[in-house]
């Protein structure tokens, strides 16, 4: 049985083919292949928090591209990316807030007792499974980091 949210992404799929919208087609083809790849690969199945993990990392994959594709100049390989997140974004619950995210990190710090940079491993920890796929994980640390140092 798959995930509310892979049976979500199918059915756009379904739809985007009756439409005849190729880039979306393709876009959604892609996460449905990455789904398929890890199944086989750990002969898993894919419950909504690994399929939001899968989702959050490919986002993260595309803003790196789009940050290098810039710097190299190449626009119109970094719009294609663009177009890309925006068709995963769909997909990934609400981000948080800066407020929200701050709220979270200093809860954790504090059921956690971190009060050094060594702490940061199990604050991460606890933080991650709130936060994924609604929160760059690059900026969590930077936050922690702030608060512990």
């Amino acid at each position: 049985m798959a995930s509310a949210l892979q049976t979500r992404i199918n059915d756009e799929l379904k739809t985007a083919m009756r439409a005849r919208d190729k880039a979306r087609v393709a876009v959604l083809r892609l996460i449905n292949a990455e789904f398929k790849r890890i199944e086989v690969d750990e002969r898993i199945e894919l419950d909504d928090a690994r399929v939001l993990a899968v989702l959050d990392k490919m986002l993260k994959q595309r803003r790196d591209s789009i940050e290098q594709y810039e710097n190299a100049g190449r626009t119109e390989l970094a719009e294609q990316e663009r177009a890309e997140s925006a068709v995963i974004s769909e997909f990934l619950p609400q981000p948080l807030t800066d407020a929200e995210l701050d709220e979270i990190v200093d809860k954790a710090i504090a059921q956690t007792g971190a009060n050094e940079m060594r702490d940061m491993g199990k604050v991460m920890g606890l933080i991650k499974p709130q936060v994924q796929g609604r929160a760059d994980m690059a900026d969590v640390s930077k936050r922690i980091k702030a608060s512990l140092g």
